[in-house]
């Protein structure tokens, strides 16, 4: 086994440039899985693409919505994927066969449908207008259960009945924009029209505590790896990272619990609003793409400065999504609907080509060793050869895998050519006849278009003479 070729733990832990561009269709929405083995994308005509990050090839292409992609979640396994579309309807995919597993149809176009993070034929999901509804889909038939949006109140007495009634108006007009779970599943943490975070308690579906964190509605939200911090993103221009209080303790008391404000991150002087928002791999930095701009801001949480603007591309990022483990951030393009990858370049450690081999400063004088360019006949060449095959080699155990660690799905490869590639890879040149893309053919999608009729014509005259 080689050694790696770069040492990772020299790089820094935040990308810092354009590695790589991917594109199939127009994306919408993309994910990475628990793993970081695989990006899914949405597109706009509703297929949803699978990537394998180590070839950047398209795995699979999942077909069954007919409007845009709103929202990918993966199961905690890879085996299961969910999808949401503006066609007021979700599917939950099994990648092993690439066939839908359940189709939920809701009333209303679905904002988010984020899976359980241990039982991966349960969701919940945000519709637009509508109540929040929490989906079991382990029956032969899909039970849904709506879940409140209005804030919890404390009741008192003194309360009149005017007073009542205008909070009961308040309540109807408030929304459920979007949700998440908690690291355990048992709750879920909800942000609504008004500014407000809810907790919801998934086995008596009610709210158990309410804050208001803005003044306007609240369009996203992250949590980190470990559970214990929330991202919020909201229309008031604002970023706020909150902490959230250890909801597994045993009789836990509703009203100790707190989420409170650790930093917030704007940008004072251009006033910018915000599409969408990433935690780092371990939680550390903060990443956001701006509205009607094209850089993508990187914020640190220990003093809550930024580290640095990513400015390429020149279009406007919409959603983003940071690697689980590597230093490794997607975004996809509004205007041409790529995908674009930043990540750090890692320097060559040339040592791994050759275990033998060291690197200098200086030049140093080589001593040249007895036996070093020896000639060996032809027979103890072959003889070598032959106990080298005499040898066990081992395909089946992963020398990186953990100890301890779970044996994950893997997706099955596939070989065809419209289905493993992306659109920009591979080019038209004749009738049936195609050819990968070089370094200096252009990039844009006119050129590719003409480049087949134009030799088609060529042809026919040919044939003519």
């Amino acid at each position: 086994m080689n050694l790696l070729l770069s040492d990772d733990y020299l790089l820094q832990d935040y990308p810092e440039s354009i590695t790589s561009t991917i594109r199939s269709g127009h994306a919408t929405h993309l994910r990475f899985n628990h793993y970081g083995d695989y990006l899914a994308s949405g597109r706009v005509d509703g297929t949803v693409v699978v990537w394998d990050l180590e070839t950047m090839g398209v795995t699979q292409k999942l077909r069954g919505h007919n409007k845009s992609i709103t929202f990918l979640s993966w199961s905690h396994c890879g085996r299961y994927l969910l999808s949401a579309c503006q066609g007021w309807r979700a599917i939950l995919w099994d990648l092993k066969d690439g066939s839908r597993y359940r189709e939920i149809r809701f009333r209303a176009p679905v904002y988010i449908a984020e899976i359980h993070p241990t039982n991966p034929f349960q969701f919940v999901a945000a519709v637009f207008e509508d109540h929040p509804v929490l989906v079991d889909a382990s029956q032969p038939i899909d039970v849904k259960r709506v879940l409140p949006s209005a804030p919890k109140r404390n009741n008192t007495e003194g309360d009149s009945a005017a007073t009542k009634e205008k909070q009961a108006k308040e309540d109807a007009k408030q929304m459920t924009t979007c949700a998440v779970w908690t690291r355990a599943g048992d709750y879920i943490i909800s942000g609504t029209s008004k500014g407000k975070v809810n907790i919801i308690d998934t086995k008596t579906l009610e709210i158990i505590y309410t804050e208001k964190v803005c003044t306007g509605a609240i369009t996203s939200l992250r949590i980190t790896g470990s559970g214990r911090d929330l991202l919020v993103n909201s229309q008031d221009r604002i970023i706020r990272t909150l902490r959230i209080p250890n909801l597994t303790v045993e009789d836990l008391d509703v009203d100790t619990i707190q989420l409170s404000l650790e930093h917030k991150f704007q940008d004072v002087v251009n006033k910018l609003s915000w599409n969408h928002v990433a935690f780092g791999a371990t939680g550390e930095y903060v990443a956001a793409s701006t509205y009607n701009n094209h850089e993508l801001y990187v914020w640190e949480r220990n003093h809550g400065s930024l580290v640095c603007m990513l400015k390429d591309p020149k279009e406007e990022q919409g959603v983003i999504d940071w690697h689980p483990t590597r230093a490794i951030l997607a975004a996809c393009g509004l205007e041409t609907g790529r995908i674009y990858i930043w990540s750090v370049i890692s320097p060559q450690k040339w040592s791994a080509l050759a275990p033998d081999f060291s690197e200098v400063q200086e030049n140093i004088e080589y001593i040249e060793r007895e036996d070093e360019f020896d000639i060996y006949a032809q027979e103890e060449i072959h003889r070598r050869r032959l106990d080298a095959e005499d040898e066990d080699v081992d395909v089946l155990s992963d020398p990186l895998k953990l100890d301890g660690e779970l044996d994950s799905f893997r997706m099955p490869i596939l070989f065809n050519l419209g289905e493993s590639d992306s659109e920009d890879e591979f080019i038209e040149v004749s009738t049936g006849t195609m050819r990968r893309r070089s370094y200096g053919d252009d990039q844009g999608d006119s050129s590719v278009a003409e480049s087949g009729p134009t030799k088609k014509g060529a042809k026919g005259k040919r044939q003519k003479k």
